[in-house]
This record gives C-alpha cells, sequence and structure tokens, in this order.
C-alpha cells in the first residue's frame, strides 16, 4: 500500500468539531431538533464526523430565508458586473482551498484522491468561473409586433430553488446546481445527500467569504425523506432541481404535483458502450476501463453495458478483465489508489447482491466477482473491480443500474443490432461508440437514444457542454448556455407608443 498523503490542517480540523452545523440565512445554526448524524469515511468503516440532521423545521427557516433573500434582498437586483464578481471570487477560493477540498472530498466519498484533486475541484471551480460569466450575457428579446406598442422580454430568475445533490460527485454536483442559479439571480436550499455532507458544508463557508449575502444559499444537512422531502412540498421554493435515482425521481415528480414546482431531474443510467471490429482496440480497452471504473462505478452516465461485436467479444472481454484486475484499489487517500471504496454499507450490500445476482443469471466474472476484504481493506467497502461475460440484454445486471465497479460484457452482431440492443433500456443518460468508420460513427450517434453519446473517448465532460438524459434518465439539462433556461423564466411586456 503507498504512503498516505498526510492530511491538510484545516481538513483535521473541520472533521474535529464537535457537529458541522448548517447554514441558514447566513448563519451557522444547530438542527431545530438538536439532533446529529454520523458521516463514515467507507475506506475504513469509521466516524469521520456529526453533521446536524436537519428536518422539515429547518428547511422551513432555510426556505423563509430565501425568500426574504431574493423578495427582499440585494442578490436579485444587484449589477451584473458585482455578481459576477462574487461567483469569480468563489471560484478563486476554491482553487486557493484545492487541496483541503479534495481531501474532504475523498474522506467523506471513498474516491481516489487523484480524481478528487484533478477533477471533481478544478472542475468545480472552472463551473462557477464560466457561470459568472454569464451573469451580464442574459438578454431578452424586442418582438416586431404591431407597431402600436413596444414588446419587449424579461429573463428573470425563477426565484427560491431547492436543489438535492448526491454522493458520488458532491463538491461538483454543488457547484453544476448553485453555479447557474446564482449566475441567474435566485436564492437556494441545497441539501447535500447525508453520506457526503462534508465538502457542502466547507463551500458554504466559501460561499459567504465570497461575499453572498446572507440567505442567499442556506444548506441543510439531512435525510432524504425528511429534509429532502421537505424541499420538494414547501410552498416557498419555485423550483427544485435533483440528481439521483430514477426511483426517488419519479417520488419527486409526483409530489411537486402539489405546488405546480418547476423540476429538473439528471435520473439514473444503464449506459450502451459500443465497441465494434473495426476500432482502435487498445483506445477503446482503455475507454472502456474508464467508462465503468472512474469514481468506483459510481457514476450515472457509466458505460455498464459493454457491447462488443462478436468477431471481438472474447479477445476484447480478456483484455478488459486482464487490465481491471491489475487495478490497484485501496484508500482514496492514498495516492497511489485507482479504484477507491464504495461509499457506504448500504451501497456495498447493493453491489454484493448484484454480483450474487448475476452469477444465479449464468453470467461469469472473469474478473473480481466479490468484496475485497484483503489485509488493510477488510473494515473498507471495497468490491474488486468485476468483469462479467456470458451475459445477456435481457438479465438484470443488463437491467438494473449496480452503481458500482461492475461491466457486463454483451456480443452483437451487426450495427443494426448494436442499435436495438443499445436502445433497449428504460435509461437513456450516455452512450459510447467505438470505430473507425466516420459514416457509421454518425448513423450510431444520430440512432442511440441518449443525452450525450461519446465517439472514441467516454466521460469527456466541459463546463460548456449540456448533460441530461432521454426516458426514465431525466428531463432538463445541466451545463452550458442550456441550463440557463432551468433557472430563469421569460416576461413578456408591452408598452402602447
Amino acid at each position: 500500500m503507498g504512503v498516505a498523503v498526510r492530511l491538510d490542517p484545516a481538513v483535521e480540523s473541520f472533521v474535529a468539531a464537535p457537529v458541522r452545523r448548517m447554514l441558514i440565512d447566513g448563519q451557522w445554526v444547530e438542527s431545530a431538533s438538536g439532533r446529529s448524524f454520523e458521516t463514515v469515511n467507507p475506506a475504513t468503516g469509521e466516524v469521520l464526523a456529526r453533521v446536524a440532521e436537519g428536518d422539515a423545521e429547518d428547511v422551513d427557516r432555510a426556505a423563509r430565508a430565501a425568500r426574504r433573500a431574493f423578495d427582499r434582498g440585494d442578490w436579485p437586483r444587484m449589477a451584473p458586473r458585482d455578481r459576477e464578481r462574487v461567483l469569480v471570487r468563489l471560484a478563486d477560493l476554491i482553487e486557493r482551498h484545492a487541496t483541503e477540498l479534495a481531501q474532504l472530498e475523498t474522506l467523506d466519498n471513498g474516491k481516489a484522491i487523484a480524481e478528487s484533486a484533478n477533477v471533481d475541484v478544478p472542475a468545480a471551480a472552472d463551473t462557477f468561473r464560466y457561470y459568472a460569466g454569464w451573469v451580464n450575457k442574459m438578454t431578452g428579446d424586442t418582438i416586431p409586433a404591431d407597431p402600436a406598442f413596444f414588446n419587449f422580454t424579461l429573463r428573470e430568475p425563477v426565484g427560491v430553488c431547492g436543489q438535492i445533490i448526491p454522493w458520488n460527485f458532491p463538491l461538483l454536483m454543488a457547484a453544476w446546481k448553485l453555479g447557474p442559479a446564482l449566475a441567474c439571480g435566485n436564492t437556494v436550499v441545497l441539501k447535500p445527500a447525508e453520506q457526503t455532507p462534508l465538502s457542502a458544508l466547507r463551500l458554504g463557508e466559501l460561499l459567504l467569504e465570497a461575499g453572498v449575502p446572507p440567505g442567499v444559499v442556506n444548506v441543510v444537512t439531512g435525510f432524504g425523506p425528511t429534509a429532502g422531502g421537505a424541499i420538494v412540498r414547501h410552498p416557498l421554493i419555485d423550483k427544485v432541481a435533483f440528481t439521483g435515482s430514477t426511483e426517488v425521481g419519479k417520488e419527486i415528480h409526483r409530489t411537486s404535483a402539489d405546488t405546480l414546482k418547476r423540476v429538473s431531474l439528471e435520473l439514473g443510467g444503464k449506459s450502451p458502450n459500443i465497441v465494434f471490429a473495426d476500432a482502435d482496440v487498445e483506445g477503446a480497452v482503455r475507454g472502456a476501463l474508464a467508462g465503468v471504473f472512474f469514481n468506483q462505478g459510481e457514476v450515472c452516465c457509466a458505460g455498464t453495458r459493454l457491447f462488443v461485436e462478436a468477431t471481438l467479444h472474447d479477445q476484447f472481454a480478456e483484455a478488459v478483465a486482464t487490465a481491471a484486475s491489475g487495478m490497484k484499489q485501496g484508500p482514496g487517500i492514498d495516492p497511489e489508489t485507482q479504484i477507491g471504496p464504495l461509499v457506504s454499507a448500504e451501497q456495498l450490500e447493493r453491489v454484493a447482491g448484484y454480483l450474487d445476482i448475476g452469477k444465479r443469471e449464468g453470467a461469469t466474472a472473469i474478473a473480481g466477482g466479490a468484496r475485497n476484504t484483503a489485509p488493510g481493506l477488510e473494515r473498507g467497502y471495497f468490491v474488486q473491480p468485476t468483469v462479467f461475460t456470458g451475459v445477456r440484454n435481457d438479465m438484470r445486471i443488463a437491467r438494473e443500474e449496480i452503481f458500482g465497479p461492475v461491466v457486463a460484457v454483451i456480443p452483437f452482431r451487426d450495427e443494426s443490432d448494436a442499435v436495438l440492443q443499445g436502445n433497449d433500456t428504460l435509461y437513456g443518460l450516455a452512450a459510447g461508440v467505438w470505430t473507425r468508420d466516420v459514416s457509421k460513427a454518425h448513423r450510431v450517434a444520430r440512432a442511440l437514444r441518449a443525452g450525450t453519446v461519446w465517439v472514441n473517448c467516454y466521460n469527456v465532460f466541459d463546463v460548456t457542454a449540456p448533460f441530461g438524459g432521454y426516458k426514465e434518465s431525466g428531463y432538463g439539462r445541466e451545463l452550458g448556455r442550456y441550463c440557463l433556461d432551468l433557472y430563469t423564466q421569460t416576461k413578456s411586456v408591452w408598452m402602447r407608443i
């Protein structure tokens, strides 16, 4: 096992607090009930910190603070250049505290420190800086209507936004939600996942330091059914943005009907990663590994259905299995780690259950297939990188989202069969295509029903490019200019001339 990095003193101090409090109306407060809960280091199973347990009363306090800040506060009325400067300062602060944030993220989530430091934290800073640039570029239109009138449009913020983020990319998902919402002049009640609340709380401190006024961003820590459910039901919250499971997304969709909130949902996936026989095999193997084992497979767009043309199937599956078996697994804080633990004991049980299901269905694990209980890892939530062959597209391990380091390799006959099987899913978040044939790449990319299609690459993101799903992977698009539609509404103004 590699030598673990020395923890930043700020990290040690942050997790040592008796209870990390919530941010409501610019103040750090205990929960109304006085209750708190533990957040656990998934590499060791040990308690990392204690966090205030918010519920409906705390959400009500936060929603009222956000409502006051929106209706009477400075943020929506601030000169665009001033709001831009605050968001740029926030991006600068994230970069200044990058080591601290990366270590907090890795300790709380389990992911490899290389991913936290080189992906999550820089991308979070980039997101705030990008949306800072949009603050003074959201314009309305003049409409050539009846010449007796001057008709124009205003693009205005939605209001109070409830944002519920997942545990797989806690800091980055907070940035994806907060960046556009704040740029558009909204106020926010943010609920991080109960498994990974720490980086969102540290971000709350940086938001205040950057100059975000009290009540504009409120961070309520707690559990989904209580705190999350209260956000969805609260009448003072105008919009809900959720990233998480399709099951919870459906419940939010149903519940939001009572108040007719605007809702955007980025949900689960079972993405096809399609490798044709004419592909660059070495590049496709690397892409397949990145597509499913990045972030321990806890990625909504992971390429967990690896379709390989029949003539290449056996060779390709063996190459992926060999590479997967050689990946370094260990605590995320170890700089040599390539695959860390799963986020929680609950997730470990879920993924282990699917390993058993796959074997009962007749699939063969040619790599991994079990929990990793090697010396030093036995207390953590580790699952070996697993490659299944002998999989049909109608098996549960090919139909249901596992959300772990597990890939099902499935053969296909030809282009038509690849598209047919690739689209044969309830989900439609992402897909991959590997081929040297440019025409084929275009045809297949158009035919796949997915919000993102990667060709000869996988898991490529940029804050300028939209991200979102088809079918039961949700609706709405995050990132890029497309996301501004989620956080603004258009007002038509008529003036008699």
